[in-house]
């Protein structure tokens, strides 16, 4: 196969293991930054140019696309997908990903169970929109915020009340949400290719963080799901339209709920916690799809 991978950065360990796996399974693997593709658009005359050549013949794109360049990248994943090559991420499915908003109404309206989250604009409504949400500690977050930033703690009403007003105020979208207590400090990052969870790791904050992410200091280890919770990890995946997804879970005295679901996992940390090669599941499943086509 010849694949191509949108990255922004060939020196990533997620891109650089996709590139590994690829080739080490015989494809042709290339490397481009959506950033420097642009794209023809006519009836009967799409293309794509990267850096003055036309891009064209490829089998399949793995979309590494980050929260900066959303928009654009998923523009170019978008031509690419009507020029007919096979996506396993569709654009329209990482930009609901993308959207923290969105994919969790999406995730309620099937029914799936989360954090009871809220969210409002007006600065006269803040007091009723806590008042729906409940008692504090809550979480206010970022809606397109990444790896824990833009996710504050607030413990008491009065706390809630100045963060909301400071986000506010940085004409910032943002989500209030219920703190899961029983959770302490710990989530589940379930990782789905194809309908199905080939790797799983619980992250535990580090001391006097609340915040799981690996990139705040957090420590992962191998974690053996319960069927409900791999039951709900591929769920998520799918409502949202996603063939390779880090599914995030909260344990809780209800059962698992969905946390976040992310169209462009990270590999470094599950596969260092769990020793799963994760990356050569992604480009075996793609290796199914493009075979039955």
């Amino acid at each position: 196969m010849k694949l191509a991978i949108l990255s922004r950065n060939s020196r990533l360990y997620s891109t650089r293991r996709l590139i590994e796996a690829g080739r080490l399974r015989g494809h042709a693997v290339r490397v481009l930054d959506p950033l420097r593709c642009y794209v023809r658009i006519a009836p009967g005359g799409l293309a794509i140019h990267y850096k003055g050549r036309p891009l064209k013949d490829f089998d399949a794109v793995i979309p590494r696309i980050g929260t900066h360049s959303a928009f654009y990248g998923t523009a170019v994943l978008r031509q690419f997908e009507m020029m007919g090559t096979y996506v396993p991420n569709p654009s329209d499915a990482v930009l609901r990903a993308r959207d923290k908003l969105r994919s969790l109404q999406l995730l309620a309206t099937a029914g799936l169970d989360m954090p009871v989250t809220v969210f409002g604009d007006n600065p006269d409504d803040t007091d009723d929109l806590i008042t729906m949400l409940g008692e504090p500690p809550h979480v206010i977050k970022l809606n397109e915020g990444s790896q824990g930033t833009g996710v504050v703690l607030a413990e008491k009403r009065s706390a809630s009340r100045s963060v909301i007003e400071a986000f506010r105020g940085l004409y910032a979208n943002f989500l209030v949400q219920e703190y899961v207590a029983e959770a302490q400090g710990a989530d589940l990052r379930c990782f789905v290719v194809g309908g199905r969870v080939v790797a799983a790791m619980r992250r535990e904050a580090a001391a006097g963080e609340f915040r799981a992410n690996l990139h705040r200091g957090g420590t992962a280890s191998p974690v053996v799901l319960s069927e409900a919770e791999e039951t709900t990890a591929v769920r998520a995946a799918s409502v949202l339209g996603l063939n390779v997804a880090g599914v995030d879970l909260l344990r809780s005295a209800r059962g698992p709920l969905v946390l976040e679901v992310n169209a462009s996992p990270g590999l470094e940390g599950i596969e260092a916690a769990t020793g799963q090669d994760v990356a050569a599941l992604i480009i075996a499943y793609i290796e199914g799809q493009i075979a039955t086509g």
